[in-house]
């Protein structure tokens, strides 16, 4: 495995707004009340200004503050490497790159956001943050945040990562979060959720109106979201900005073929691919963009594209994405971070204008793959991140002939599987 890192001093210093660049303006956000566009000051009773201000910029580049890139040094500039062990075992004439997130505090890429969030946060004087989890790595991630900004962290996981994945629930204690299953007793929301079946698996969209119910009703205290908004694509733009450098490095002058990433809400995609369809859009890269998402919750596959809320409750402004429907609850599958409803709206408008392709995958295709992935390789890849990577390995066997020949292949690696052992184990 060859690797490519990039000199602390060639780390972005700005994010990446793919808002500046869509060739169609992508639908306003309304307001639930009263179904008009969304204004900025309707969402600063949840929001930090300066997060708000982004969510509505078309501004293209966003200066990353200082101390949000002093604490990016901890682990960025990411690595990126080629993988030619898993090219050997596939038989394939592509070049295999993979963008790796899982070296992280957290192991995933989810402190690319949590660390901005709580920054602003704190700029606003705000001491608490309430937030939910699926998998565990995004509340893990504003656990961690917090602490470097004196704030207290509170986290509604969904019931089915809650009781599948403890080391998550620890990893978020370690760093002083207080966690509840979801739903729970504790809200409104999640009374009338039990009531409706009490043995309910959960979901995001559940675990999101508890943490907003918290943070409307509790003073100093906001809430926080780690994938879907715009201001959340931002934020983690910097990985895919680093893997165009390093693929310079590599000698990939022209870019890659094909950009792959696992699609959930749509953060660690929009992350990784939309530096590159900016370029794409600007006709200096002319990659494929490819979301790949489960098949058992496939909201870019099979879901609509219309306005609906993030969560169950209605809480939420009224967003333009694909959507399963508010109410879905997905089956309980090992990739809990891509448990949700819907799409980012910004990933959702790229797949509608044509700037990215979708397709699902099964839960067996991704646990296959990440074990391939991992007995060539030699990293456990995060259930999420098996899904980009089964994707990946199905496209390279389509390509044969002389090694090193065919197209260049980048996968976003999102995370690390250490904590999610049980699961291959269950695999197995």
């Amino acid at each position: 495995m060859t690797k490519a890192v990039l000199p602390e001093s060639l780390m972005p210093t700005h994010w990446y707004n793919l808002a500046a660049d869509f060739p169609e303006p992508m639908p306003p956000h309304l307001h639930p009340g009263t179904g008009e566009p969304l204004a900025p000051e309707d969402m600063t009773p949840l929001f930090a200004t300066g997060l708000v201000e982004q969510e509505f910029s078309r501004e293209r580049y966003i200066e990353i503050p200082e101390p949000v890139r002093d604490i990016y040094r901890l682990w960025r500039p990411s690595p990126l490497a080629r993988a030619p062990r898993l090219e050997r075992a596939l038989g394939t004439s592509a070049r295999i790159y993979f963008k790796n997130e899982s070296v992280s505090p957290i192991g995933s890429h989810k402190p690319n956001t949590s660390i901005a969030q709580a920054y602003y946060n704190r700029v606003d004087g705000i001491t608490k943050l309430t937030t939910e989890t699926g998998a565990g790595q995004w509340g893990a991630s504003l656990a961690f945040a917090g602490q470097f900004f004196d704030q207290e962290v509170e986290v509604w996981q969904v019931r089915a990562s809650y009781d599948s994945k403890p080391y998550r629930r620890m990893l978020m204690h370690v760093y002083g979060a207080t966690v509840h299953p979801s739903p729970s007793d504790l809200t409104e929301a999640g009374r009338a959720m039990l009531a409706k079946d009490p043995d309910t698996p959960g979901s995001l969209g559940m675990a999101v109106s508890e943490a907003i119910e918290v943070a409307v009703g509790t003073e100093g205290a906001r809430y926080s979201l780690g994938s879907v908004l715009n201001h959340v694509m931002l934020h983690q733009t910097i990985i895919g900005q680093e893997a165009i450098r390093q693929l310079e490095m590599f000698g990939e002058d022209a870019g890659p073929d094909i950009v792959i990433g696992c699609a959930g809400g749509g953060s660690n995609l929009a992350g990784l691919s939309f530096p590159f369809i900016g370029a794409n859009i600007r006709g200096e890269t002319a990659a494929r963009i490819l979301a790949v998402e489960p098949a058992r919750c496939p909201s870019l596959t099979k879901g609509e594209y219309r306005y609906d809320h993030g969560d169950v409750a209605g809480l939420t402004p009224l967003l333009k994405m694909h959507t399963l429907g508010r109410d879905f609850v997905p089956d309980p599958i090992h990739a809990g971070g891509l448990r949700y409803h819907a799409m980012a709206p910004m990933v959702s408008h790229a797949v509608e204008t044509g700037l990215m392709e979708a397709r699902s995958i099964t839960q067996e295709e991704a646990f296959a793959a990440g074990i391939l992935f991992a007995r060539t390789e030699g990293t456990v890849p995060a259930p999420e991140s098996n899904h980009a990577i089964a994707a990946a390995v199905a496209e390279a066997r389509r390509h044969t002939g002389e090694p090193g020949s065919g197209p260049v292949i980048l996968i976003g690696l999102s995370g690390n599987g250490f904590l999610d052992l049980p699961a291959y184990d269950q695999f197995l």
